[in-house]
């Protein structure tokens, strides 16, 4: 008999074990840490199927309901995925969707060879992957205009700025930066109201949740005030460091650059690989990740089931 797929919301005393799931296969997704999920889960309406070595996410935005590649491990996976697909017919009653679906998993279901799927690359939705040794040393030619504006920074502000491991009781200062980071963003019309709300909020949330999902934050003070920070998880099966967030006063030459290199060196010593994230279609932030010089991309695919 089939197993019988019932979701419910995120909650953070399952964070801890869906962070195992998720491991469970090679994924070099920043999907494949629950960071996002969790940040994420009131602007998609997540809600999740767990059992003990499996886990689905189901999502729903303007155009319907949509699904995270189910995660278990790779010889499961044609068995979570055939779930899914028949929770979409029976009780959805629509064609599978999954976006973001990682290439290893196309692959292990031999998806792009099955006629009754329509797959497509979400071009602007692949994940930038860098050496993490690069990004700690930033050698050679290609990286000195990091440095120089590293060391910019360094000389202006000597002696007035530090580099800071956060923790939940610094929510205040987090919280605060997030304000002004909001009213910022609002006064220049960047993103919508909606997504900078959820994202503030998520960020918020999780903070004050840290007891139960595993993430890192760094900080620089300057004048002990905070003006730049990221959050970031550890991929232990791919020794991948996740950035998730970064955030800084770009009124300020560098800080970006010192955020990025200051938050490796003193948190991902380990890592091997860095994945940053998507740039969402963004010229300026393509600019910017490609500035660093990856050494390749996680892609990423819609998966639509066709009708007939």
């Amino acid at each position: 008999m089939d197993k019988k797929l019932t979701f419910h919301k995120p909650l953070f005393e399952e964070a801890a074990k869906l962070a195992e799931i998720y491991a469970l296969r090679n994924n070099k997704t920043c999907d494949s840490t629950v960071l996002d999920t969790y940040i994420w889960k009131d602007l998609y309406n997540t809600e999740i199927y767990i059992e003990d070595e499996a886990a689905i996410i189901l999502m729903k935005d303007d155009k319907g309901y949509f699904a995270a590649m189910p995660y278990c491990r790779e010889e499961k996976l044609p068995e979570y995925f055939g779930l899914l697909r028949n929770y979409f017919k029976e009780e959805l009653h629509s064609p599978l969707r999954i976006d973001l679906a990682d290439e290893d998993a196309l692959k292990a279901l031999n998806l792009l060879e099955n006629k009754d799927f329509e797959i497509e690359e979400e071009f602007d939705l692949k994940d930038y992957l860098y050496d993490a040794e690069e990004l700690r040393t930033l050698p050679g030619k290609k990286y000195q205009k990091k440095r120089n504006l590293i060391n910019k920074f360094m000389k202006e502000y000597e002696g007035r700025w530090e580099y800071k491991t956060l923790c939940c009781v610094d929510e205040y200062f987090l919280e605060e930066f997030m304000k002004k980071w909001v009213e910022i963003r609002l006064s220049e019309g960047v993103d919508s109201k909606d997504t900078l709300i959820i994202e503030k909020n998520g960020v918020i949330e999780m903070l004050r949740n840290c007891d139960k999902v595993t993430f890192r934050i760094g900080g620089i003070f300057i004048d002990e005030m905070l003006e730049a920070f990221t959050i970031g998880s550890y991929n232990s099966r791919e020794k991948m460091a996740v950035i998730s967030i970064e955030k800084g006063n770009s009124a300020i030459p560098g800080i970006y650059q010192v955020i990025n290199q200051q938050f490796l060196l003193n948190s991902y010593e380990d890592a091997e690989l860095v994945n940053r994230e998507d740039d969402m279609g963004i010229e300026g932030l393509r600019q910017a990740k490609e500035s660093y010089n990856p050494v390749g991309y996680a892609r990423k695919y819609r998966v639509c089931e066709k009708t007939v």
